[in-house]
């Protein structure tokens, strides 16, 4: 009998589900799998919620459509994908004043409500994919800025969003598309 040679793990050419799991320990922690591929992922300092409120830094248990991305241009090629993107730039905003009519919604500076920027100075934000939560129906106090973005160096919480290392979503975002719905158990 021969041994077959081993062949490297693939993933779908299109992944319908990202399914993220929380990891055992940890709830600020989480996994996320794509097709047979695992990640590991960081998600909100208060870990996750089926009833999420604005500002109390967990990640909603939902699935949510992927909508679109913002990419920073200025920071290297990113390879292409199905799903809508657009390039960032410095005067854009996501509003997360929930007493402003913009509420969870992108702005543009100048504008004085709180906000947070889509070009960080950090990486976290160079791929920045817009989750359909509290978008489409949107309802005051229910969050905002609910991203799957790049993680912080050792996975350190976000404050609600699901973020994977750099290299792993240059490896995933190929694969992604505007079937492809993100859910978190």
């Amino acid at each position: 009998m021969t041994k077959r040679p081993k062949t490297p793990q693939k993933i779908a050419k299109t992944v319908t589900r990202l399914v993220v799991r929380p990891a055992p320990c940890d709830q600020r922690r989480g996994i996320l799998q794509a097709g047979q591929l695992i990640f590991p992922a960081a998600l909100g300092r208060s870990g996750r919620t089926s009833r999420k409120l604005e500002g109390d830094g967990a990640t909603p248990i939902a699935t949510m459509p992927l909508l679109f991305a913002y990419r920073r241009g200025d920071r290297g090629p990113w390879t292409a994908t199905s799903l809508p993107m657009r390039r960032s730039q410095p005067n854009m905003l996501w509003c997360d004043d929930v007493n402003d009519p913009n509420y969870n919604s992108p702005v543009r500076s100048p504008f004085h409500p709180s906000h947070e920027k889509l070009q960080r100075e950090d990486e976290l934000y160079d791929i920045c994919i817009v989750l359909d939560w509290n978008l489409r129906s949107r309802k005051r106090r229910c969050g905002s800025a609910i991203f799957f973005h790049i993680a912080r160096p050792g996975y350190t919480p976000t404050e609600g969003c699901v973020a994977i290392s750099q290299r792993d979503m240059r490896r995933l975002l190929p694969h992604l598309g505007r079937n492809t719905v993100l859910q978190v158990l």
